[in-house]
């Protein structure tokens, strides 16, 4: 009786198996080797659209590939995404930053030279930070900041960045654990500036010694003044009321990270420029700010510049809200950090490949770059890119939707909102769950927490 039904039961398998396989449907014999399908081209380009889209899962991007693959090719694969995991893994971090030098060399190359501050390439520095997914490798290369408690924190990246203000590409990237502070990560970025730049930066980036080497290798600097040297300060020419050249005198406290024959070397006196400015905006206090630069010809960089040009430092925290909160490199999901690594780099190539498509639509349409919207201009790449990367296509008809898809681009754009306040604050109240104050295996959940309410007296 037992053999009978057993041999029941593998028929109703069979007889199911017919149903789903049979009339030609394929099957899983029919899926081509993994390892054919993943060359390292091939698995840069998925990476790269991995990071561009939404949901940003290896799930969702084998499955993107998948259907490429039967809908050009004829063909089915695997539906596992070990093999494109471990495909991603080969990559060399190498190539991954020689492909963004090349995009970003390319971009400065057609799109800045029409975009200069009064004839100078002006580069933007800014620092900012990242998560990833809890694991002890992470961990122990990414410690997560004392405050949270074991276990229910997440490690912690700080990063540092350097962007272009001509056309808002991110031009370097330097990273460290939470515990280096922005300003050593700020010198990492020294290299990829050259000489003829004026840096454009915070006060968390001024100093005494910084301002001098950088003068040094023929780079000047614009930088808020910071608010602890009051002192040490001599005046040796007014320009008007808001504009004056000081001498800042050197202190006696040696760097850390400069020996004492480096610090000796600097001398004992600098010019400073030295502006006030005062930022007014409609409905709040105005606000005074002093500047400090090496331009000191007020004839060629008059002092109305200066007040412009550090107005649009606030473009690197648009473009850093641009990287980390559109396309979602806040939250980085690889478990190691060599993969937290290469995600970064693609999060960042991802990006530069965004802004260029916002260049040339603005340069064909002629419309001013910084009014087309970054947001809708992902959105548009991620519906257009199955479209453009289809094999049918003959080169003249692809070169026709990619012009297309420029002018959906390019009328997309932010309506002119002067001095909008725009606070940093969410509308939308997260949902009543508790937080996790202990490791997950130990946490005891209270029914109906978000209910309790405090008896009046």
């Amino acid at each position: 009786m037992q053999e009978c039904a057993n041999s029941g039961l593998c028929q109703s398998r069979k007889s199911k198996r017919h149903l789903v396989t049979g009339s030609g449907f394929p099957t899983i014999s029919d899926a081509r080797p993994a390892t054919d399908s993943f060359p390292p081209t091939r698995t840069f380009w998925l990476f790269l659209s991995q990071v561009l889209t939404s949901d940003a899962s290896c799930r969702e991007t084998l499955q993107s590939f998948l259907a490429w693959l039967a809908s050009e090719k004829g063909v089915t694969a695997s539906t596992s995404t070990a093999a494109y995991c471990k495909a991603r893994a080969r990559l060399k971090i190498q190539d991954i930053a020689e492909a963004h030098r090349q995009i970003t060399g390319a971009m400065e190359e057609q799109y800045a030279g029409d975009r200069l501050w009064l004839g100078r390439q002006v580069k933007i520095m800014d620092g900012s930070s990242v998560s990833m997914p809890d694991t002890p490798d992470n961990q122990d290369a990414y410690p997560q900041p004392p405050g949270q408690k074991e276990g229910c924190g997440f490690p912690i990246m700080r990063i540092a960045v350097l962007f272009s203000l001509a056309t808002g590409a991110m031009l370097a990237l330097t990273s460290d654990h939470w515990r280096v502070h922005e300003r050593p990560l700020f010198r990492r970025l020294w290299k990829y500036l050259n000489p003829g730049d004026v840096l454009l930066a915070d006060r968390g980036a001024c100093s005494y010694a910084d301002i001098f080497l950088l003068s040094q290798q023929g780079i000047d600097c614009v930088m808020r003044n910071h608010p602890a040297r009051s002192k040490g300060v001599t005046q040796i020419k007014r320009f008007d009321k808001a504009d004056r050249l000081v001498l800042w005198h050197k202190t006696n406290q040696s760097l850390p990270w400069l020996t004492k024959e480096q610090w000796n070397a600097i001398p004992d006196r600098l010019a400073i420029r030295e502006i006030t400015v005062q930022a007014a905006r409609k409905g709040f206090r105005t606000k005074r700010l002093v500047l400090v630069t090496t331009l000191i010809d007020p004839k060629l960089f008059p002092k109305k510049a200066f007040a412009e040009l550090y107005l649009k430092r606030w473009r690197a925290e648009l473009y850093l809200r641009d990287i980390k909160t559109t396309m979602g490199m806040d939250v980085l999901r690889c478990k190691s950090p060599e993969m937290v690594q290469k995600e970064l780099w693609m999060h960042v190539i991802a990006y530069n490949l965004v802004r260029a498509l916002m260049l040339e639509a603005a340069r064909v349409c002629c419309v001013p770059s910084d009014r087309i919207s970054f947001k809708g201009t992902l959105s548009t790449l991620r519906q257009w890119a199955p479209s453009l990367a289809r094999l049918s296509l003959c080169n003249q008809k692809r070169l026709r939707l990619y012009r297309i898809m420029l002018l959906y681009i390019a009328g997309d754009t932010i309506p002119y909102r002067p001095n909008r306040c725009e606070p940093r604050a969410i509308k939308r109240r997260p949902k009543p769950y508790q937080y996790l104050t202990q490791p997950r295996h130990l946490f005891k959940e209270l029914p109906h927490r978000n209910k309790y309410r405090c008896k009046r007296t």
